[in-house]
């Protein structure tokens, strides 16, 4: 595996990227010339609408399909030339479960050690270790057919990941889940990253992608429309403000006339000031109140949440459960 100097050190591969991918099928381009970057140990989530090309994206870094063009890494392996190195670092469970519901869970995990090549003996405690792990020991020995949702989620992860995968594809993986389930799911995908394992997530919930995700590539007509953290994406859409509320009328009166470029609510005794919510503007904010005498009795600051974020860089919408109404973010700083 190589490794590239930086400022005195080694900076090892990405766990996963992709340059200028391209995909079509007949006459429709699903991907046209998309570039991802997934460093090691993080989360990477890839939102966007449906059919635009999340799937079809999996696929392809996943080495199930070929692109049209472009080249994919994976771990610094080319899966062109070196098929079995790239394919042995990474696992992908799907928007359906791979369990079969006619054995039991503990069957389906010795059937993937099977597949893996695992000896009788180490299969029986990969397997055994990852029921322990998922907390399915209890339900080991009984149909699969019999799980809940979230337990068949759960088995179908631990089935990943008897090959000891780094990279982890999880396409929607809660995607019909109750929210107890889904919050379970969550705080597995931690644990698999603190452990060091690489995840690429898509996902139809925004805040399953707010909550986990160290990056977020919004995918629109086949091509990236931004990628960043979720604040920095956040910050990129208009809309965010800091509100000053004030209880004296009086106060409140001397801050309207010393800041005029703010919108007034004489009802509530508040203003608010457009701002992109970061740490520069606000210290500004609170400066300006010190220098002018003026001490406002509630300060917060609203962001645009990614269901913002989404519906404008994408033209519509987010898949009908992960629509929301807007709402904006608020952390009261004072």
């Amino acid at each position: 595996m190589s490794a590239t100097a930086v400022e005195g050190g080694l900076q090892p591969p990405s766990a996963l990227s992709a340059v200028n991918l391209r995909k079509s099928y007949g006459d429709k381009v699903v991907l046209d010339g998309i570039d991802l970057t997934v460093p090691p140990g993080t989360v990477f989530a890839l939102l966007g609408p449906n059919g635009a090309g999340k799937t079809t994206a999996v696929k392809i870094l996943s080495t199930l399909i070929g692109a049209d063009a472009g080249s994919v890494r994976i771990g610094g392996h080319d899966p062109a030339t070196d098929a079995h190195a790239a394919r042995s670092m990474i696992g992908v469970t799907g928007q359906f479960s791979a369990v079969d519901g006619l054995i039991t869970g503990e069957e389906n995990m010795l059937l993937m050690a099977d597949l893996h090549h695992l000896s009788k003996k180490e299969g029986r405690r990969v397997a055994g270790e990852l029921l322990e792990r998922f907390d399915l020991v209890e339900a080991a020995r009984k149909p699969a057919s019999t799980y809940s949702g979230g337990m068949k989620r759960r088995l179908d992860i631990a089935m990943t990941l008897v090959g000891g995968p780094r990279i982890i594809f999880l396409d929607e993986p809660t995607t019909g889940l109750d929210p107890r389930s889904r919050h379970t799911m969550w705080q597995i995908i931690r644990d698999l990253v603190t452990g060091g394992v690489t995840v690429f997530l898509t996902t139809q919930y925004l805040e399953e992608a707010d909550q986990l995700a160290d990056r977020i590539a919004v995918l629109s007509d086949g091509k990236i429309a931004a990628e960043g953290t979720a604040e920095e994406l956040k910050r990129m859409i208009p809309g965010g403000h800091i509100r000053l509320r004030f209880t004296d009328p009086a106060v409140y009166q001397h801050a309207v006339s010393v800041l005029e470029g703010a919108t007034r609510d004489d009802d509530a005794l508040a203003l608010r000031i457009p701002s992109d919510g970061s740490q520069r503007e606000l210290r500004s904010i609170l400066d300006w109140l010190d220098a002018a005498g003026l001490e406002a009795d509630e300060l917060t600051v609203h962001t645009p949440d990614l269901d913002d974020v989404f519906f404008a860089l994408t033209g519509g919408t987010p898949d009908a459960p992960a629509a929301t109404p807007a709402r904006p973010t608020k952390e009261t700083v004072r």
